[in-house]
């Protein structure tokens, strides 16, 4: 088992919590897959790709019961978890609100800090 990461405004996750299903964020929805990260990848997808926003989650699944998933070369060649169609957000393990630092850094859980 391996620990995944959806990160997404919470506006999108209550809107999927409200219909039962994640079906991705508007970049999941251009590039036809959900992006999702391991805990080490995350930080560094926040500091690339959120760089603005105070509304963010980070969204915890366990990759073993995620359907459709695939781990595909990215950024580097680094392997990330993909999804080929939806979540069920029943699925979720955790979801903790992601706040901006003064230096605009976005503060993640405390266990992320040895990833």
């Amino acid at each position: 088992m391996a620990l995944v990461y959806k990160i997404c405004s919470e506006a999108v996750w209550q809107d999927a919590l409200a219909k039962g299903v994640f079906i991705g964020a508007t970049i999941d929805l251009t590039d036809g897959f959900i992006h999702l990260s391991t805990a080490i990848q995350a930080p560094v997808t926040a500091a690339l790709f959120f760089k603005t926003g105070d509304d963010l989650v980070l969204v915890e699944f366990d990759d073993q019961h995620l359907s459709g998933l695939e781990y595909e070369p990215s950024r580097g060649g680094e392997l990330f978890p993909h999804v080929y169609g939806t979540i069920d957000t029943a699925l979720a393990r955790s979801v903790f609100k992601l706040k901006r630092q003064h230096d605009g850094s976005l503060q993640f859980p405390e266990r992320f800090a040895c990833a």
